[in-house]
């Protein structure tokens, strides 16, 4: 129970990478709440039913979680399919709303709640390294949460709290298959080195080392979790 006694906050846990996070940070021995918009029904876990298109998420998941906090991870997202032919203001501000300005208020409201030991990690994606088209609002969302990963390392470095960056490659999720077709999942196994796609808990599993005693040298990193894409 490397986690045992710690206090955990996910952000976006009810299903997919963030379900994986929730349970495994759960048997890791942390107290772990997450947001949801419907309650998933996590065993041990907490649910903060939230919105996170709303700013005010970040008031109500922190007044749920309290004055003490030791981990954050920020993996809600939403991934709209948005060519820049279509793009529109509302729907920048919709997706860097949840894609980075909730993260970026949440990193600061759980750093005021964090001693030294604290553990922040910000899930992002390869489209930040491979942009792929009609993505263009969740890719730049995300590069904008890298980008601000690496100041706050370098900002609450010195109070022993480390930031890092998980950047899942193809992981089989919903949101995967919903903006991929069967032919585009083939051709993608075929160039990772581990032919496969990504699961889940194989995200899950470095967030929770992040999270651990084992990683407490590594800060202001982005880890790419591709299982060996070629890019």
């Amino acid at each position: 129970m490397t986690l045992d006694g710690r206090i955990a906050l996910v952000s976006g846990g009810s299903r997919g990478i963030g379900r994986a996070i929730v349970e495994r940070l759960t048997r890791e021995g942390a107290q772990v709440y997450f947001t949801c918009r419907t309650d998933p029904g996590v065993p041990g876990a907490v649910a903060i039913r939230t919105d996170h298109e709303d700013v005010g998420s970040v008031r109500s998941m922190f007044d749920a979680v309290g004055e003490r906090l030791d981990i954050l991870v920020n993996n809600a997202a939403i991934n709209p399919r948005t060519p820049l032919d279509t793009v529109t203001a509302e729907e920048i501000d919709r997706v860097l709303t949840v894609n980075t300005k909730v993260p970026v208020l949440a990193m600061r409201a759980a750093a005021e709640r964090m001693g030294r030991g604290g553990r922040i990690v910000n899930v992002s994606t390869l489209n930040t390294v491979v942009p792929a088209p009609g993505r263009l609002l969740y890719t730049i969302s995300k590069g904008a949460l890298e980008q601000a990963t690496a100041v706050a390392s370098r900002e609450l470095g010195p109070r022993g709290i480390t930031v890092n960056t998980v950047s899942p490659g193809a992981v089989n999720t919903d949101m995967l298959r919903s903006a991929n077709n069967a032919e585009t999942l083939t051709q993608t196994i075929a160039v990772t080195a581990l032919q496969r796609l990504g699961e889940p808990d194989d995200i899950a599993a470095i967030v929770a080392w992040l999270t651990g005693p084992d990683a407490a040298w590594i800060t202001g990193h982005n880890i790419r979790a591709t299982g060996g894409l070629l890019v």
